[in-house]
């Protein structure tokens, strides 16, 4: 299906940042008004329309659906398109962003700026799921830091200098690598296309040996470089340990609306990565590190965990949990099984909407009382009974209580990583026991016992506003909890596409080898 739609979808929050720039003129409460409401309609008007995509997108057809193609110039080329794995990243952001802008609405300073940030930071996100060109993916994988750098820089916290420049020279160092590997790769073959284009142009050749955009291919010791030059920006972006320590920074600095944008989306591009390249495009790469992930994503599961424990910040408590949660999806993606990779993907879709409405309830108390130092609280379900009920059920969430979508995603991760290494199966599995102890110590600090404090004896409930956000988040957090055939369904032919391509390139390879062996 050649249709523009999925460009419409992108470049629309930034038509819209567009139209501010131009045609917004000063700061009075009208123009903040204005600006708010601009944003608020786009965003809304952009998930619906991607839900129209949705509806048509076919989850049994493989390849890529929804394509838009055009040539550049130097041979470089504009392609667009989504698939089984991409489509419902694709829903995250633009479901996320209306609550996003919603909980944006208490902002005084420089609004317009703000909404300007956040309307360019979705349209370059949507491109990350979207590109079909490895140049398209790079300058949106890259693009989407400057946004992110000033939301935090700008809107941020007392120490936002410091932990906007450590976000940004983080994960920008960290794609260094993977611009080499791609213009040596676009050196060699000719073309940056990774699908939805002509498959006679994709074929090339390394030394002797066989290589392909599209995977199912025959390489040596280069593509395990290859592997490592892309892993090295993927694992600063989702973040992996041990270069995870630019996100509690950043979290903890950032406004609201940034660490929500931060958690539920920025963070599933690492994830995403490693599905649309590593794997099928280095596959036997990903087969020689592969036990090595296994251990790192084991490792930050407890290790995070254990940090989080002893944490006083409640947005850094739950910064670390990110990183632990991130650990079992890339431990479900080098499983590199079914059950492994949907779990990954069903992972990254539920943590998106239980830490974004973890981050917004850490919001709505910082909004009132300005700390969010966890001694600073207690005895809230006395004055705020609504947000105790919420913020218990994304706790639970949090957890992986059964009934949640926080439970499918673990489970299916770690039944995955059990059948190709039980004993990081065995250490991953007590992060859900440690997860237990440091969610349940936050909700009974924050929440329980005797309102005891003077300062929160006024503090009032959550607004209708606040308690509207919090609705979608707690329907979907509850439907695929016990519905996961939402999701498994639309991603199940493309991962099951995935895993077959890449287990005939590891057999491939592991017979090449031995017929070489057999000849020496």
């Amino acid at each position: 299906m050649d249709t523009h739609l999925l460009s419409i979808i992108t470049f629309l929050p930034a038509f819209a940042a567009a139209i501010l720039v131009v045609f917004l003129r000063g700061d009075d409460e009208a123009a903040q008004r204005n600006a708010k409401w601009l944003a608020m309609i786009t965003t809304t008007a952009t998930f619906l329309i991607s839900l129209f995509v949705l509806f048509e997108f076919d989850p049994n057809d493989t390849g890529f659906q929804f394509v838009t193609e055009s040539e550049w110039v130097l041979g470089l080329s504009y392609r667009m398109g989504v698939d089984g794995i991409s489509i419902l990243f694709v829903m995250l952001t633009t479901f996320m962003m209306p609550l996003v802008i919603a909980a944006s609405w208490g902002v005084t300073t420089r609004v317009k700026e703000y909404m300007i940030a956040f309307l360019v930071l979705e349209t370059l996100m949507l491109g990350v799921f979207m590109a079909l060109d490895l140049v398209l993916f790079y300058v949106f994988f890259e693009a989407g830091l400057i946004p992110m750098f000033l939301i935090i820089g700008i809107w941020g916290g007392a120490n936002r200098i410091y932990a906007s420049f450590k976000f940004f020279l983080y994960t920008f160092l960290g794609s260094v690598l993977m611009l080499v590997a791609m213009v040596a790769m676009y050196a060699d073959a000719g073309t940056t296309c990774i699908g939805a284009c002509d498959i006679s142009l994709l074929n090339h050749t390394f030394g002797s040996e066989s290589f392909s955009l599209l995977g199912v291919q025959i390489v040596g010791g280069l593509q395990t470089l290859m592997f490592l030059a892309f892993f090295a920006s993927f694992a600063v972006k989702m973040p992996m340990w041990p270069v995870h320590t630019w996100l509690p920074d950043a979290h903890v600095q950032a406004p609201t609306a940034g660490s929500v944008v931060l958690a539920a989306i920025l963070l599933k591009m690492g994830g995403y990565g490693f599905l649309r390249f590593s794997l099928p495009m280095f596959p036997v790469g990903s087969d020689v590190m592969g036990p090595l992930v296994l251990w790192m994503s084991a490792i930050a599961i407890v290790y995070t965990s254990l940090v989080a424990l002893v944490q006083e910040d409640m947005k850094k408590l739950i910064a670390y949990s990110s990183v632990a949660h991130m650990g079992f999806v890339t431990m479900g993606i080098f499983a590199a099984n079914q059950q492994g990779i949907d779990g990954a993907i069903f992972q990254m879709i539920s943590h998106g909407f239980i830490s974004g409405a973890l981050f917004l309830c850490v919001g709505v108390i910082y909004d009132r009382m300005h700390t969010r130092e966890i001694d600073a609280y207690g005895g809230l379900v006395n004055r705020m009974p609504v947000y105790a009920l919420i913020f218990m059920l994304f706790t639970m969430a949090n957890v992986g209580l059964p009934g949640t979508s926080g439970f499918v995603g673990e489970f299916l991760t770690l039944m995955a990583t059990f059948q190709v290494n039980t004993w990081v199966a065995a250490v991953a599995t007590t992060g859900v026991i440690f997860s237990a102890a440091y969610a349940l110590w936050l909700y009974r600090r924050v929440v329980m016992g005797e309102l005891i404090k003077e300062s929160l004896k006024a503090i009032t409930d959550m607004s209708p506003r606040e308690r509207w956000i919090f609705a979608p988040l707690v329907v979907m957090t509850l439907l695929l909890g016990v519905y996961p055939a939402l999701v498994l369904d639309i991603i199940g032919p493309s991962v099951a596409a995935l895993v077959e391509n890449y287990a005939s390139a590891v057999e491939a390879a592991d017979a090449a080898i031995q017929t070489a062996e057999a000849a020496n």
